[in-house]
């Protein structure tokens, strides 16, 4: 009898917690949250060592790079895993909190994303924040099956399927049959290293520095990963490194495409490496099927077509395919019973 009383004034939970946001998927509801994986805390002023939460999600990440000496705008996530285990738990609890508009209700079950590359011991760590964050059940899932179930693959059946999740920390390519994740690799570049990038291309070449916020802007306004494409070009203001003062200048989508060649070329080997390893059968399926790119970094102008051009393969863009994973977090948690198998056993 609690224990249904428990689960009736509840909310299950699916939560994709990456390195650049945070989604939460509500039971029935859908996505009901979506904001920058960041918390902003204060130095305590008496000196106690405990750092006091100010601000966690969109408010905190508006703080990045614009905090006076006391206060420190932080990025709990690293590479798609926890950096930070105190930060990421006070997080997840904003979170939770948020979802349940302040009121007290228990949160039993929470299906959570983790990286395929991801260790055991990160792992534990993701399940052990869930569980302080006020789960009692929690379950994991790697992100290229929530990916594939997001997009609306047939997980289930004998056939394969090949999806390309590129997140902000982590890129994951993933071969997915009877619902397991047959083959799969994760490489710590993603969205992140995009505009990580971009600062690094902007300093050696104009000799000016630019905030993560400017390189995410630039990539989203005439960021490219296909040359040959219309060329585009955007004022961007900055500070001049040998005046120390601010100033603005023209870049280009060409120089973003030069910017952006290492890390792209990471992401299509990844995809190349996943390839050669795919059993022959399954690859007759790919072949058929083509790939399926999910993620914020598959809105990359022309990532599509260089995925095509290098693999041959059909490559599509799944619908909405920034909550892919956090969308199909929430397919494994309306169908524990049923999808058991997809989950990763206790690490």
């Amino acid at each position: 009898m609690l224990s249904f009383f428990t689960r009736f004034f509840s909310n299950d939970l699916a939560i994709d917690l990456g390195t650049a946001n945070t989604l939460i998927y509500v039971n029935g509801k859908g996505i009901v949250l979506d904001e920058p994986s960041v918390v902003s805390m204060q130095r305590d002023p008496m000196g106690s060592g405990k750092n006091i939460t100010l601000a966690v999600g969109a408010e905190a990440k508006k703080m990045l790079g614009r905090t006076p000496g006391t206060i420190e705008a932080v990025r709990p996530m690293k590479d798609g895993v926890i950096a930070d285990l105190n930060v990421t738990e006070r997080m997840l609890k904003e979170f939770i909190r948020k979802v349940n508009n302040n009121r007290f209700i228990s949160t039993p079950r929470v299906v959570i994303c983790v990286p395929c590359g991801s260790t055991q011991v990160e792992r534990r760590a993701i399940r052990d924040s869930a569980y302080s964050a006020g789960a009692s059940d929690v379950f994991l899932i790697e992100e290229p099956m929530a990916a594939a179930l997001g997009a609306g693959l047939p997980v289930a059946s004998p056939t394969g399927s090949m999806v390309v999740d590129i997140g902000g920390g982590t890129t994951e390519v993933g071969i997915i049959s009877l619902s397991g994740v047959v083959h799969s690799q994760s490489v710590r570049v993603g969205g992140d290293a995009f505009d990580e990038a971009i600062v690094h291309y902007v300093r050696r070449n104009y000799g000016m520095m630019i905030g993560e916020s400017t390189a995410e802007e630039i990539k989203k306004q005439i960021g490219s990963a296909f040359p040959g494409m219309e060329v585009t070009e955007m004022e961007v203001k900055g500070r001049n490194l040998a005046e120390g003062v601010p100033r603005s200048f023209i870049i280009t989508s060409n120089e973003v495409l030069e910017a952006l060649a290492d890390p792209i070329s990471q992401i299509v080997q990844a995809v190349r490496s996943t390839l050669e390893k795919t059993p022959p059968e399954l690859g007759a399926d790919i072949a058929e099927r083509g790939l399926v790119l999910t993620g914020g970094g598959a809105l990359l102008k022309g990532f599509d077509r260089l995925l095509a051009e290098e693999t041959g393969l059909p490559v599509t863009i799944a619908e909405d395919p920034l909550t892919c994973v956090a969308r199909g977090a929430g397919v494994a948690l309306n169908e524990i019973g049923k999808l058991n198998s997809i989950f990763i056993m206790n690490p």
